[in-house]
């Protein structure tokens, strides 16, 4: 079976999360993506490590059906290779901090002239250009510098970060799309363009329904909100609220556990049903919740009735009964529940890997399902396990060829063997 990527070959320069992120994306869509390391390797291959000398979670994760290949940049027979491989590549992927590449000798001007059909790619914490374009970023200042962090907690308390890595992840999904609309562009035009991703801005877009109160709020108080909203003129922190147009909130159920909650939506069209479930036609007939203004306005004694009612349930016996009434719900779903979930392995969301150093461990599924060419995950390289390979099969050196480089430090972070490197290229 084909793959929908296939044909396609990206040289991957990136490193932790947002970048590996989308090129396993595109690995699983059937890419050949050649990890290029230098010879320490990406620096999470030995972060939070479980395993003593394996490769850690963090790495394996996020660096599935890649090759890799160690190549010293700050040596001339390295830089050879790294010339030889944009030539045959279609994208080059890059997320080092503000003026690595260019140091290196190859920003975006130079890497075009060596191969004019070729995309770069660049994820940075702030783009190239602003106030902030020097500064470094991560995960959890991205969340806070792109609105994530000012609206998401208790209100009144501290700011939280989400659990879901919007900052590195979430950037990481607007790279692949970038890349993707790039290459469809150069398959029409012939010509390769220069992709930048930042993590700011791909917050702010995660974000948008939180713009769209600033400007709402500017205009009068936010009904859907359970905290008053009255003169603020930014959107607030709403702990659980849904913050959409219908009422929403997380309701804890029986045994009352740290994750025994279940998050209920109450639409409209289905208030009389669960209002007649929870306490019969005594409350479907009650004027304080007779519609959605009323319910917001008496939100708070809304949601004690059901908070009352649910405690008699578990989170997946409540889940069953509003289903059966047709009340949009779902538990909340630890870390535990999901890998054991029917469903969730069904869809193969989670999946079962061998690696030669630690074992089998598992890995989140390729959430893209595609009908004529589904995903096969395989387990992340070794350093440098295929160093030999893609030299041979992708660039036609020879076993001479490759002995010289090697010899000449191109990818060890060793000092060169040979006094005098002479460039294999014409």
């Amino acid at each position: 079976m084909s793959k929908a990527l296939e044909g396609f070959r990206i040289l991957d320069m990136t490193h932790v999360q947002a970048g590996p992120t989308a090129s396993q994306i595109m690995a699983w869509l059937g890419a050949d993506v050649i990890k290029l390391e230098p010879p320490t390797g990406d620096v999470t291959r030995g972060q939070l490590r479980d395993v003593p000398n394996a490769d850690s979670l963090y790495f394996t994760m996020l660096n599935c059906n890649k090759r890799s290949i160690t190549v010293n940049m700050k040596n001339a027979a390295g830089k050879e290779v790294f010339i030889e491989l944009v030539k045959k590549c279609d994208v080059v992927m890059e997320n080092f901090g503000p003026g690595v590449i260019d140091r290196l000798g190859f920003p975006w001007e130079e890497v075009h002239r060596i191969n004019p059909r070729v995309v770069m790619a660049s994820i940075k914490g702030f783009g190239s250009s602003g106030p902030y374009a020097d500064f470094k970023a991560y995960e959890n200042v991205a969340q806070a510098m792109g609105g994530a962090m000012s609206t998401t907690g208790v209100p009144g308390g501290p700011p939280f970060v989400t659990g879901a890595q919007i900052g590195d992840t979430g950037t990481g999904l607007h790279f692949v799309i970038g890349i993707l609309a790039a290459l469809h562009h150069r398959n029409r035009t012939g010509r390769g363009q220069y992709v930048e991703v930042a993590m700011m801005d791909s917050v702010m877009n995660l974000c948008r329904v939180k713009f769209r109160d600033h400007q709402r709020i500017q205009r009068g108080p936010l009904g859907e909100y359970s905290v008053p909203t009255e003169g603020l003129d930014y959107a607030p922190r709403a702990g659980n609220d849904s913050g959409g147009g219908q009422l929403g909130n997380a309701i804890r159920c029986k045994p009352g556990g740290p994750n025994d909650y279940l998050y209920i939506v109450v639409q409209e069209h289905v208030w009389e049903a669960l209002a007649n479930r929870i306490a019969g036609e005594a409350l479907v007939k009650n004027a304080k919740f007779a519609t959605i203004g009323e319910r917001r306005r008496h939100q708070d004694e809304m949601w004690a009735l059901i908070n009352d009612f649910a405690g008699n349930y578990t989170k997946q016996e409540l889940m069953k009964m509003l289903n059966d009434l047709n009340v949009p719900c779902g538990p909340i779903m630890s870390t535990r529940d999901l890998v054991n979930d029917e469903h969730v392995r069904l869809r193969e969301m989670i999946v079962e890997l061998d690696h030669p150093q630690r074992g089998k461990w598992l890995n989140v599924g390729c959430p893209i399902k595609l009908s004529d060419s589904a995903a096969d995950i395989e387990r992340s390289p070794l350093l440098g396990e295929h160093t030999d390979e893609i030299l041979r099969e992708v660039l036609g050196y020879t076993d001479a060829q490759v002995a010289a480089m090697r010899q000449a430090g191109a990818f060890s972070k060793e000092p060169p063997k040979i006094a005098e490197y002479h460039p294999l290229r014409a």
